[in-house]
Order: structure tokens, then C-alpha cells, then sequence
């Protein structure tokens, strides 16, 4: 009998990558989902089960994981990769979106672990796999709501690793640095729709961009997201899987320079990095 694997947000990025690396694996079901399915015809001819799933909705939430479960008796694994940032500055931000971000990151993941795991508990095995982000462990200007979103899911799956393990259930975190996906791109749009033009932050926003596009498009300080998906393989097969996975050279890096710097150094650091001309 295969294992199964339930995948969220696989229409791009990470999540695609993912459900395409571990669909080759014949001991893996993979289940990949999305909430308009009909973007993932490729993964179904790569093998992949295909299923409608949207994580903020929880009738969506509920039916996907009823679906694995008729099918294998429980999910085997969850991956919880479904998110996005939104951006922008603590004060210019519309709180709507932010509460759309936090339904997803953090909400979304949270009910998809409550609604698998009774039955991982009741077949005494399962593993769960967030994708949280170095940016839950690390704070970059214009990105505190992201960053907050992801500092709840480092919380989360430490909570969750304890309290879930006596069932013979195994908690990883995937912690990926600069991913070059449609992340990217997200994230400037929603700074450019939160930022006012001649606004006090101008030229912090304006800064911000710029260190951004920089980020992505340097290949020594990001990754395809093939190399999140390979990380995420071994946090799915390996028998004793580690609690914490940091995806990228620069993202252990940049997590190992905050830590030794402190918040005041640190800062130094940030001013010389989004430099405006205030």
C-alpha cells in the first residue's frame, strides 16, 4: 500500500515542484491541489492525483482531505506549502488584506493539520511538512505582516511537533531563502498597491523594490524551487526527520548573522542594505 501525500497550493512555485519530485516516487500517492484544479493538468500526466482544494474555505478543506482518507484511510502526509506575501509598511498596509494573508498562511494551514490528523492519530503514524520561510526567523522592512505570518507558523509547528509526536506523528519545518517563483512578483504588486506615491515611506518603498528585484534576480542569493522540493523530499522519506530544514546558503547565512549581530547591529545592516535618498 502506497503512502499518501497531500499537497497544498501546487498551481506554481514550490508546490508544483514538489508534487512533479515526489510524484516520480512509486511508494508516494501524491494528491496535488489547488482551488482552480483545472491548472494542474500537467501534474496529473506526471502522475499526480489531482483535487479542487482552497484553504480558505472549509468545505473545500473539509472534502480534499475526506477524499484521501476514503481512499487510504488517512492522509499519510501533509504538506502545508499553500501562501503568499503580502507587503508594504506597518502603517500603510490595509489590514484586509493582511487578515487574507493570515487566512492562508497561518489559518488555512492551521485547519488543514486539525482536519488529518484524528486520522493520523488513529492509524499511529503521519507526517506533516510546513513551508514556512528564513522570513520566520529573520525581518526584512516592508515585509513585517509576512514576516508575522510566518513567525506564527515557526510557533505552530513547534507546538505542534511536541504535542503530536507520543501518536507517531513527525513534524518538519521547511525554512527556504530567496525562492525564484511567482513569490516575488506577489509580493511587489501588493507593496506597489499599499504604498502611497508621495507617501512618508516613499522612498523606503521605492528602496525596497529595487533590493528586492536585486535578491531574486542574483543567483547566489536565490534558488529554483526545485531545491525547496528536494529538501521537502527528504523531510517526507527520511526516518528520523529533522525538526527545521533551511533551504539556501544565504538564507543560513543571513539567519546565523542576525542571531550573532543582535537587533541593534542588525539594523546597521538593514540601513545600508534599502538605502534612500531621505
Amino acid at each position: 500500500m502506497t503512502t499518501s501525500v497531500l499537497i497544498t497550493g501546487t498551481s506554481s512555485g514550490i508546490g508544483r515542484a514538489t508534487a512533479l519530485r515526489l510524484a516520480r516516487r512509486p511508494e508516494l500517492t501524491v494528491y496535488a491541489t489547488a482551488r482552480h484544479s483545472g491548472t494542474l493538468t500537467d501534474l496529473a500526466d506526471a502522475g499526480a492525483r489531482i483535487l479542487p482544494l482552497d484553504v480558505t474555505d472549509e468545505t473545500s478543506m473539509k472534502q480534499a482531505v475526506e477524499a484521501v482518507e476514503a481512499e487510504h484511510g488517512s492522509v499519510g502526509v501533509l504538506v502545508n506549502n499553500a501562501g503568499y506575501g503580502e507587503y508594504g509598511t506597518v502603517e500603510e498596509t490595509g489590514l484586509d488584506g493582511v487578515r487574507r494573508q493570515f487566512e492562508t498562511n497561518v489559518f488555512g494551514l492551521s485547519r488543514m493539520t486539525q482536519l488529518v490528523l484524528p486520522g493520523m492519530r488513529q492509524a499511529g503514524r503521519g507526517r506533516i511538512v510546513n513551508v514556512g520561510s528564513m522570513g520566520g526567523r529573520i525581518v526584512f522592512p516592508v515585509g513585517g505582516y509576512y514576516h508575522a505570518s510566518k513567525y506564527a507558523v515557526e510557533a505552530l509547528s513547534d507546538a505542534l511537533r511536541f504535542e503530536v509526536a507520543p501518536f507517531g506523528v513527525k513534524v518538519s519545518l521547511i525554512e527556504p531563502g530567496l525562492i525564484r517563483t511567482s513569490f516575488g512578483d506577489t509580493a511587489a504588486d501588493t507593496l506597489a498597491e499599499s504604498a502611497a506615491p508621495t507617501g512618508p515611506y516613499a522612498a523606503l518603498n521605492t528602496a525596497a523594490e529595487q533590493q528586492m528585484a536585486r535578491s531574486y534576480d542574483s543567483k547566489a542569493l536565490s534558488a529554483p524551487p526545485e531545491t525547496v522540493a528536494e529538501v521537502i523530499e527528504r523531510a517526507v522519506t527520511a526516518a528520523r526527520p529533522k525538526a527545521r530544514y533551511v533551504v539556501t546558503p544565504a538564507a543560513k547565512a543571513l539567519i546565523h548573522i542576525r542571531r550573532l549581530l543582535g537587533a541593534r547591529v542588525f539594523d546597521a545592516y538593514l540601513r545600508m542594505q534599502f538605502r534612500t535618498t531621505t
